[in-house]
């Protein structure tokens, strides 16, 4: 594996882009440190805080504002993990109103269409794309991707899921 991108060097990715960064999600729980009492307070019902987010919002809204996109594509479990079900409502309820384009689809449809399953990536400008690994606490870092063949899998594969994918918008009700 290569050295891993993260901190700022993975911030400015977002900063820097072009036109569209893209996003795949796959697994049904992420261990992100910062979520923990956003999800705590989700689960108890409690009103929702999203000040963590703020700094990601903004972002968004900047490089939207300058028509840069930011689409992703959840891949959701049958049925719902807690965790797919306050992403769903986060999403909602700052994600969206921000300027990302998120789409939804099914773990069973994420198989027809034989996507990479439990491979999360971020893809930018269709150029370059960076695989998410993750430890026992989150996320640690992008890993890379370069190679002509390689990229165009994965945009094979991003292509394949957002043309599936159904608004998140639609989802809305198994937040519920």
């Amino acid at each position: 594996m290569s050295d891993l991108i993260s901190g700022e060097q993975f911030d400015d990715l977002f900063r820097t882009f072009h036109s569209t960064a893209f996003r795949l999600e796959t697994q049904g729980v992420y261990h992100e440190t910062v979520e923990r009492e956003p999800i705590r307070r989700f689960a108890a019902g409690e009103a929702p805080d999203d000040t963590w987010l703020a700094p990601w919002t903004e972002n968004v809204r900047r490089a939207t504002s300058e028509g840069r996109r930011f689409q992703r594509v959840r891949v959701l479990t049958e049925p719902l993990t807690l965790y797919l079900r306050f992403e769903l409502d986060l999403a909602l309820r700052a994600n969206l109103p921000a300027g990302e384009d998120i789409r939804c689809m099914t773990a069973s449809e994420a198989v027809d269409l034989d996507l990479p399953a439990g491979t999360d990536f971020w893809m930018f400008d269709d150029a370059r794309v960076g695989v998410m690994r993750f430890g026992d606490h989150g996320m640690l870092g992008l890993e890379m991707i370069d190679g002509k063949d390689d990229v165009e899998q994965y945009r094979r594969w991003k292509d394949l899921a957002w043309s599936a994918a159904q608004p998140a918008e639609q989802w809305a009700a198994l937040v519920q």
